[in-house]
């Protein structure tokens, strides 16, 4: 029977005796994950927060139901919080899509404990990068959007030094001195990111991927992925994939 919005206040709430525990170590938790304060986070995972039950409301009678619900709260707090601290939306969501989609599959309180930890260091680690951003030259943000505008694109130095309006010399000795890597090995790092989300998620054949992420050859893309990752497209794919492609 539905309950009558003048019936409301005679519903009672105290199914759950505990006491829950007070947010101010909650609100930290999320503070460190927007500031990108990498090392608070791994010593958060490292001690088994997330697991510790106590003081923590109950939201189903299943343990593996309940901490699942915990984290999907936890998924949307963050994803949106990041959002607001300078997130690119869509990847943020993205981002969220896919960690929800890895905790519907898992069967274990260990798996969903490893599936929230890479989710909260995965996003720790991108608001650490937007944090450093900020501290950059002119020349190089624009050249680090450039790339995320254009990944799927063949992009060379001299693209970029046109786009930034200073020498392809100039760019890659203050890219290389502030962002700590070549522009060539950046550039593979995140094309090599982007294609290992489409190995998860999509049936797309390694050769389709490489000719997006516009890589000279199939060969060239299997090279740069194993070097960046240490295993092969194919073996990753059967690792990490969401769905078992036929």
């Amino acid at each position: 029977m539905t309950t009558r919005p003048e019936n409301i206040h005679l519903i009672t709430y105290d199914e759950d005796p505990s006491v829950h525990r007070d947010t101010s170590e909650e609100l930290s938790f999320f503070h460190n994950v927007f500031s990108g304060n990498m090392e608070a986070i791994h010593k958060n995972c490292d001690e088994h927060r997330f697991m510790d039950s106590s003081g923590v409301g109950v939201l189903s009678s299943n343990p593996l139901t309940n901490i699942k619900y915990h984290m999907v709260v936890t998924a949307a707090i963050i994803t949106r919080g990041c959002i607001q601290n300078g997130l690119e939306s869509e990847r943020a969501f993205r981002m969220s899509d896919y960690y929800i989609r890895r905790l519907d599959n898992a069967t274990t309180l260990e798996k969903v404990e490893e599936i929230h930890n890479n989710m909260v260091l995965d996003f720790t680690g991108k608001m650490r990068l937007i944090k450093h951003k900020r501290g950059i030259s002119r020349p190089v943000t624009k050249c680090l959007d450039y790339i995320y505008a254009h990944i799927y694109d063949r992009l060379t130095l001299n693209d970029l030094a046109e786009y930034t309006n200073v020498s392809s010399s100039y760019l890659s000795r203050q890219f290389n001195k502030e962002i700590g890597i070549p522009i060539s090995d950046y550039i593979r790092e995140r094309k090599i990111e982007i294609s290992e989300e489409l190995l998860r998620d999509t049936d797309e054949s390694i050769l389709d991927i490489a000719c997006r992420l516009s890589f000279a050859s199939q060969s060239h893309f299997i090279q740069a992925f194993k070097t960046t990752v240490g295993i092969t497209p194919k073996k990753y794919r059967q690792q990490n994939s969401v769905k078992k492609w036929n």
